[in-house]
């Protein structure tokens, strides 16, 4: 488990194929591995990855992970190359201390394109397009998307760095949370807008200083891990509708109809 609060910025020093993965060799902060153990959990870029061997200093800090084809084709991992820099994190300890960010599995959902980037004051604000997810999977939206999960003020993991959304746009149904007071300054076409999913962070200054992700520009790739809650949120009340579905003989009418039918009688059983 981790926070989402990006610790120190590594760089890639080798990457090495295997028919069975690949393996990364990275070169850290020092400081980073002074408590590090052999099978330690590590955030690469807010990919949940294991120490496989270590070196903590002399002349050089450097650690290996190995990285296996699933989490290749579903991040952004496979893409790097040596002298690539990365955001890291160690996992988090269970000794009482502050957390910020959020609660981050280090399980990448998907990857999403930059698609425009603007500067607002001193803050940066970063416009991004959700790949659909490999095979579809549960809700998120259209075409196995992420959307259902994007709220605006909610959070959101961008190669590891705890990130809170600002603006979405989900062209595939309609919604939208909050458009952009700056369209057509993204380097995105407006007649495209209401077609295509896409969501903003905004990045203060500080945080354009401490991770990757503020250096990337548009055509460049990021992990993305949304809030795990949304996704037990959306299966526990997309059970119970099926279930109320089930015993209404499977029609949306029938459905609508058992859940009054349940309402009215908690009330009256209330009084």
């Amino acid at each position: 488990m981790f926070t989402g609060i990006v610790e120190c910025i590594g760089t890639i020093t080798s990457l090495t194929p295997s028919p069975t993965g690949t393996t990364l060799t990275l070169a850290p902060p020092p400081f980073l591995l002074s408590d590090a153990h052999l099978g330690d959990s590590i955030s690469i870029n807010g990919t949940c990855l294991t120490i496989t061997s270590f070196t903590p200093s002399s002349p050089t800090a450097s650690f290996t992970v190995g990285v296996s084809p699933e989490t290749l084709r579903r991040t952004n991992l496979g893409r790097l190359r040596p002298d690539d820099k990365v955001n890291l994190e160690r996992a988090v300890e269970a000794s009482g201390g502050r957390m910020g960010g959020h609660f981050v599995q280090g399980h990448v959902d998907t990857v999403a394109t930059v698609v425009g980037v603007r500067e607002d004051g001193e803050a940066r604000v970063v416009r991004l397009r959700p790949r659909p997810i490999e095979g579809g999977g549960e809700g998120g939206g259209g075409g196995g998307g992420i959307m259902n999960w994007v709220v605006e003020k909610g959070y959101v993991t961008l190669d590891g760095a705890s990130l809170t959304v600002t603006a979405v746009s989900d062209g595939s149904s309609g919604r939208d949370d909050r458009r952009s007071k700056h369209e057509g300054e993204s380097g995105i076409e407006k007649e495209d807008e209401d077609k295509e999913d896409w969501f903003e962070v905004m990045l203060i200054a500080y945080t354009q200083e401490k991770i990757v992700t503020a250096s990337k520009g548009v055509g460049e790739e990021v992990n993305v891990e949304v809030d795990m809650v949304g996704k037990y949120v959306e299966k526990s009340v997309r059970g119970y509708l099926e279930g109320l579905a089930g015993e209404g003989g499977g029609g949306g009418g029938g459905m609508l109809e058992k859940m009054v039918e349940r309402v009215v009688e908690e009330k009256l059983r209330s009084r």
